[in-house]
């Protein structure tokens, strides 16, 4: 087999490569074993010093980095962009902070003397995304080694150029061979890597399906996991909103990435007082999204990342629309080449229906019409997900209320769900354990080891 780039936009193949045997991955653990004994030992600073040249080296390469996001998986070159610098940041977030994260956490216990020491684990395993292909591999690898952990990263085999240029990015900055490691290999080799006992843990974020297999997998092996998995985030719109901001968040928020992120919008909950006056602007703006080369800075509507997840997206939706669902917007393809999907709003959704509780990959929005708050608390939390989610109301003190009883790992009052290097990220349910980015991030994957000196 091989690995293969294919630009969504023009289904022209790019690149190709050649997965490692089971044999070099073996070696390529081994060398990431050899090297965490080694870069356990570093300090902050050497550690630091190397994580500033990597922020560095992604800003220095931004435009080619961009343009290769946008190639492998289709994301408009803005977004692209944008998806870089954010990685810079994060890179800088763990460099600067890390040894203030970990410091020694002294116990305060009566006559005793004690703290808590946090050590790194070893080599770590990732299993990467194709959505936002850089991001999602530096928000896991910076933080663990800063820590002191190595990591290897198995990433989506439709970004095979960004993969490999993540692993120079991180090479250029000086981290030792085995420090990071990119893994071009078959999805069964995951189940090799993760019951060698070499390997600490692992990271994975994906489908639910993908999830539950590796959960399975680090449970047998007993190795620690942390699991970022599907989203259907609720966007509650109450009486008192300010629609005319509202509407906008809500365009941008159910269209980022074209759709294809976890914590876009997806089910927009409206109270029926307003549910009119929403929709109406919604369609208008939705319909008027511009598709084309995700290269033109004027395209305002990408394609998705594969011809395979366009073809999938048009059976969910088709799926609804056969069961009853209302189709506003959209609800097909356009007749171009390239992974296109029309933007779509769909109403009528029942809990009868087999989309009601999947994730819609891309700019398919689902509008629910509620009487009250009550009502759209209960919707929101009638969902196997629970990502993020977010809630519109010039009220902030109706905004907690809300915010507090959704069933969330996050929710955003006036704005669509987002990440933040210091804001933590993760989400409850089917959606997933553990927490990445923040203080909270770095934390996973280290030994809280207690250090007992005795009493005083």
């Amino acid at each position: 087999m091989t690995i293969t780039s294919v630009n969504p936009a023009t289904s022209e193949t790019l690149k190709t490569f050649t997965p490692l045997t089971k044999d070099q991955t073996l070696a390529a653990i081994g060398t990431a074993d050899t090297a965490f004994k080694s870069w356990r030992k570093t300090s902050f600073a050497q550690r630091k010093k190397g994580m500033l040249k990597f922020a560095n080296h992604l800003r220095q390469h931004a435009d080619e980095y961009s343009r290769l996001i946008t190639l492998d998986m289709g994301k408009r070159i803005s977004e692209s962009q944008g998806e870089i610098e954010y990685c810079a940041n994060i890179a800088e977030f763990y460099a600067n902070g890390a040894e203030s994260f970990l410091a020694d956490q002294p116990m305060e216990v009566e006559n005793t003397r004690a703290y808590i020491q946090y050590a790194p684990l070893g080599v770590l395993m990732g299993v990467m995304p194709w959505n936002f292909p850089f991001y999602q591999v530096v928000r896991f690898a910076t933080p663990n080694i800063m820590a002191g952990n190595t990591v290897m990263v198995k990433h989506a085999s439709n970004v095979p150029q960004c993969a490999e240029a993540i692993a120079e990015a991180f090479a250029a900055c000086g981290l030792p061979e085995g420090v990071y490691t990119n893994l071009f290999i078959p999805s069964e080799f995951v189940e090799v890597i993760v019951s060698d006992p070499r390997v600490q843990g692992i990271s994975l974020t994906g489908s639910e399906k993908a999830g539950a297999a590796v959960a399975a997998l680090a449970g047998k092996n007993l190795k620690r996991s942390v699991l970022e998995l599907g989203g259907n985030d609720p966007f509650i719109v109450l009486e008192d909103a300010d629609l005319d901001k509202t509407v906008e968040l809500a365009v941008q928020g159910r269209m980022v990435n074209a759709g294809q992120s976890c914590v876009a919008s997806k089910r927009f909950i409206v109270v029926e007082s307003v549910a009119d006056e929403f929709l109406s602007a919604f369609k208008e703006k939705m319909g008027n999204m511009k598709m084309g080369d995700p290269l033109d800075e004027d395209t305002t509507l990408a394609p998705l990342s594969t011809e395979a997840a366009a073809v999938q997206l048009q059976q969910q939706v088709q799926a609804s629309i056969d069961a009853g669902a209302t189709v506003v917007l959209g609800g097909d393809r356009p007749d171009r080449e390239g992974a296109f999907f029309n933007p779509t709003i769909l109403t009528g959704i029942t809990p009868d229906m087999p989309t009601f509780d999947q994730e819609l990959f891309g700019p398919v929005a689902s509008v629910y019409v509620v009487k009250n708050e009550e009502e759209a608390i209960e919707l929101a939390n009638h969902s196997s997900y629970g990502l993020g989610g977010s809630v519109f109301t010039q009220d902030i003190a109706r905004a907690r209320r809300v915010a507090e009883r959704i069933e969330t790992g996050m929710m955003f009052v006036n704005q669509p769900t987002k990440s933040q290097a210091e804001l933590p990220f993760g989400g409850i349910k089917n959606s997933g354990y553990g927490r990445e980015l923040s203080h909270l991030g770095i934390l996973e994957f280290v030994n809280k080891k207690l250090i007992h000196l005795g009493k005083e």
